[in-house]
């Protein structure tokens, strides 16, 4: 379940302030990259706490305990993750030990935790892994309910201090069932906040901070709004912060229409959510399916769609026609096309949206033909050329696009722009 400020009914002052510390070796050589402190951050910002800093430190006593003293100077929370693992290297629970004092002791729950945990994926213990068990005397344990390294809970001064695995799936799982929900508990008061997130097309940040300057003139000084820029698509947050959450809700209600009727149609959602999940809603809504013919972008839409779940409500299938033989063969784009026009054209890539509907039948399709590079280009069509469809009922439009970057990122932005296309015709 994703905890969140309007769950609860509570929030902490809006002086509230954390910062994250990421232990290991391996951040630091680029071995591994650190994707929880931006998970952490993302989803204690509806509750309007103000991240400090992020610090990513080597296993290491002294860069443990200097953090740890920089950090508590200027946060009242510090979340820190990695570690926490039974070899030798990992050295995070005896420095906490000794930096909040105490000693190690056998903690019977964790020690029954681990033992389950062995016992259900048919592995014998060892002596390294059993030794998760033991903990500085004192800390508070939170139940690893994924893994065998426990959550630790430290205070003093009226500070906080949660040590969490650097395994991704043990601390977000564990941060949503158990963290966030303490820590909203502990850092509570009688100030409200909510928030409000719409998804917007067709628009630059410049454009459109522009287009809502006197919107944001007007704006009471306890509502905020800021800019989450992304590829394709801009991210718009209202979060208001009052003592009188009436008044505080009345207000983030009259600035949320005023944004829809500035906007209009370029909102595209409500809500902070991902554009295949918008497109699904919009789908199952209308009781429609569809299905995808890419060519540069290689089943990416298709995988997006994919990762939604009870996406097979409304997705049928896809067929990645690299090939024109494929294109021809399979979603019977015509050979004069091909050959007058070439794969990177609107003609083709119509044509491949067609096919799509008739191999799949469905009732929407997107088709994607273009050149991702790094090589490939022409004078004609350099790396970034891409032609995208989209196709819903009998009504079909398609564009060029030009993009930039990497390969991977001349993907990803086709695939952002075919699934706005798509939006776009559906509603």
């Amino acid at each position: 379940m994703l905890i969140d400020a309007h769950s609860y009914n509570l929030t902490t002052n809006e002086t509230m302030k954390y910062s994250t510390i990421v232990i290991g070796d391996e951040l630091l050589i680029g071995q591994v990259t650190d994707t929880n402190s931006g998970w952490i951050a993302r989803h204690l910002a509806p509750f309007g706490w103000e991240h400090q800093s992020v610090r990513v430190i080597a296993d290491d006593f002294n860069e443990i305990t200097h953090a740890i003293d920089e950090t508590f100077a200027k946060s009242n929370l510090v979340l820190m993750t990695g570690g926490l693992g039974p070899t030798k290297d990992d050295i995070t629970k005896a420095t906490l030990c000794q930096y909040f004092g105490g000693e190690m002791v056998l903690n019977e729950d964790v020690k029954r935790n681990v033992d389950e945990m062995f016992a259900r994926r048919g592995i014998p213990m060892n002596r390294l892994t059993a030794s998760q068990a033991m903990v500085p005397s004192s800390c508070q344990v939170i139940q690893n309910e994924v893994g065998t390294a426990p959550i630790m809970w430290f205070e003093r001064d009226g500070k906080v201090l949660v040590s969490m695995p650097g395994v991704p799936i043990e601390t977000q799982t564990m941060m949503e069932r158990a963290v966030i929900p303490q820590l909203v508990k502990h850092f509570h008061s009688d100030v409200d906040i909510e928030y409000r997130t719409f998804v917007v097309v067709d628009y630059a940040e410049s454009a459109l901070a522009e287009k809502l300057e006197q919107f944001e003139h007007e704006m009471p000084n306890y509502i905020h709004l800021a800019y989450l820029p992304a590829q394709g698509v801009i991210r718009l947050r209202l979060t208001g912060t009052h003592s009188n959450r009436e008044l505080l809700n009345c207000d983030m209600e009259r600035l949320s229409k005023q944004l829809h009727k500035l906007l209009g149609k370029s909102i595209i959602a409500d809500a902070d959510k991902p554009l295949s999940q918008i497109v699904g809603e919009r789908l199952r809504e209308l009781g429609l399916t569809m299905s995808t013919a890419e060519s540069c972008t290689g089943g990416n839409i298709a995988h997006v769609i994919t990762a939604i779940a009870g996406s097979s409500d409304y997705f049928m299938g896809s067929v990645v026609s690299y090939s024109n033989d494929v294109k021809h063969r399979v979603l019977g784009v015509n050979d004069t096309a091909l050959e007058m026009c070439g794969a990177v054209s609107q003609p083709v890539v119509e044509q491949m949206a067609y096919g799509a509907c008739q191999v799949a039948r469905t009732d929407c399709a997107v088709a994607t033909s273009g050149v991702a590079g790094p090589g490939g280009g022409t004078p004609d069509k350099p790396v970034g050329t891409v032609w995208i469809a989209a196709k819903v009922g009998d009504v079909v439009t398609s564009k060029c696009f030009h993009f930039t970057g990497s390969r991977t990122q001349i993907i990803d932005r086709a695939t952002t722009h075919a699934l706005i296309m798509l939006l776009k015709l559906l509603s």
